[in-house]
């Protein structure tokens, strides 16, 4: 039996800390474009609205939860213009059909003619239209983004050899308590110190050297995201990202204090 719970042990840690060496190459081979390659990039038609840090609202939301990160941005964001209505039943209708850039029509796009639709389904279409795609295309160009071939990435990776260090404790538990009475099996337990130790030392590096873990952003990205500050709630000024929509943007749904929004952007619309 002891035999059984070593292989386990060694299993999980060899499995799991050779996924995130593969994970971290991956990530480390998305390295921003040189010079002359980003200048090629298609200009972004939200340029003006850049915060500080360079990127724009859109580009904060993708880079901090992905697409569908980016889809409650635009669709709060239309909604503090007065453009969407957002129910806390899980609707989304139409006040005013304009959009005001790419990602704004495709919105008004997915929730269709009839001007109504649930919030789930306006966001799934979302994530699949081509203007969200633009954004993530020109933040992977750029180095900023993940590949989808990195994705999950070192995040899920990380999570793995965390998940692989337990069981390999409880493997070494299970084989102390399985142990014939008088039996001396020190001998076995030393056996499980080795994957231990490979798991946590595999996790302590990479909590140096790649954290914050982010199955979006690159570590160029991640170094380029603002610090969620400023003040939330406030009205947001037209074509400018204010703080609300910043922290929105960078910790999601939950950052939002109207209760109505946050239950919209929550509702399964049924």
């Amino acid at each position: 039996m002891s035999l059984l719970f070593l292989l386990v042990a060694w299993s999980a840690a060899v499995l799991s800390c050779a996924l995130l060496c593969r994970a971290a190459l991956a990530a480390a081979r998305a390295l921003p474009p040189a010079p002359e390659a980003a200048a090629r990039i298609a200009p972004d038609p939200a340029a003006a609205d850049r915060h500080a840090s360079g990127l724009t609202l859109y580009e904060m939301a993708y880079l901090s939860g992905g697409p569908h990160r980016l889809a409650d941005v635009v669709l709060v964001l239309m909604a503090q213009k007065r453009r969407l209505l957002l129910a806390d039943t899980g609707w989304a209708t139409v006040v005013d059909p304009v959009g005001t850039d790419a990602v704004e029509r495709a919105a008004l796009t997915a929730i269709g003619p009839e001007g109504q639709r649930r919030i789930p389904a306006v966001r799934d279409a979302l994530v699949g239209d081509a203007a969200v795609r633009r954004v993530a295309d020109r933040l992977e160009t750029q180095g900023l983004a993940q590949p989808a071939a990195v994705r999950p990435g070192i995040g899920g990776a990380v999570r793995l050899v965390k998940g692989a260090a337990l069981v390999t404790l409880l493997s070494a538990v299970a084989t102390s308590w399985t142990a014939a009475p008088g039996a001396d099996s020190g001998q076995v337990l030393i056996w499980f110190t080795v994957p231990q130790i490979l798991t946590l030392g595999l996790w302590a590096v990479a909590r140096f050297e790649l954290h914050p873990y982010s199955d979006w952003a690159t570590v160029a990205g991640e170094r380029r995201l603002p610090a969620p500050t400023g003040p939330r709630g406030a009205p947001d000024a037209p074509g400018t990202p204010s703080g609300s929509l910043i922290t929105l943007a960078l910790r999601g749904p939950t950052a939002l204090t109207d209760p109505s929004l946050r239950a919209a952007l929550h509702s399964s619309g049924a």
